[in-house]
């Protein structure tokens, strides 16, 4: 269970709360105006951005002081976090060591990571030398390896085409599936929010709300959610 305990960010100009829990396994959506908070509640679930009150808890466990790296997450941005000199292979070995030390079994699991998110046999190659999609799809490769319980995507899929992003987010679906991963993705795009998670958060006015089902949520949204949507709304 991840649970945002009466968690306040502040900076200048700008305030957000949220309250609520995620089960393990949960997928969730966060939607809601630019500027509203979205990213910054990603960054302070993964202790890049202190609270100004309340606590971040995964499993009971209080997070809010932990630094980043030993958080049992995961966060993808829309860049990848690849490393143009690095090869997919090593890109995706760093899920396991961040000094590349591996075994000969470290170097098998990355080839079979690559291997199922459809990329086998391409381990040699560097980020210049694939498509957008197939650098989405090394970066998953990564967060498999790294095995942890809670996935943070802030929009990572937002420069690829309908099919390919459709594509992408159905390879996510599987993959947090298996491995029963606490998933909270980013979006601006309604559809993305259906197609991927049953669940969605709206973050607007100050607040990010309860989870709440997504096809209901957006069926009839709010005046907030309304007005930022506009005519996209599904």
């Amino acid at each position: 269970m991840l649970t945002l305990d009466n968690l306040i960010l502040r900076q200048e100009g700008f305030s957000l709360r949220a309250s609520w829990q995620a089960r393990a396994g949960e997928r969730l959506a966060l939607i809601g105006p630019s500027g509203a908070g979205k990213s910054s509640l990603l960054s302070a679930i993964a202790g890049f951005y202190a609270p100004a009150a309340g606590r971040v808890l995964w499993q009971g466990q209080d997070l809010t002081a932990m630094p980043p790296g030993q958080r049992p997450l995961s966060i993808l941005f829309q860049d990848q976090n690849l490393f143009p000199h690095l090869t997919l292979a090593q890109n995706t070995g760093l899920g396991l060591r961040p000094d590349l030390r591996l075994d000969r079994a470290g170097w098998a699991r990355a080839e079979a990571a690559l291997e199922r998110v459809g990329l086998g046999g391409m381990g040699t190659r560097k980020p210049g030398e694939i498509s957008g999609g197939q650098a989405s799809r090394a970066a998953l490769a990564r967060v498999l390896l790294r095995a942890r319980p809670i996935l943070l995507l802030d929009e990572p899929f937002a420069a690829l085409g309908p099919a390919l992003k459709s594509e992408m987010l159905t390879l996510l679906s599987e993959l947090s599936a298996e491995h029963n991963t606490t998933v909270l993705m980013v979006t601006h795009e309604p559809r993305d929010a259906l197609e991927f998670a049953p669940l969605t958060v709206l973050v607007a006015g100050g607040e990010a709300a309860a989870p709440m089902p997504s096809a209901a949520l957006l069926a009839d949204p709010p005046p907030e959610l309304r007005a930022y949507l506009g005519s996209s709304t599904p």
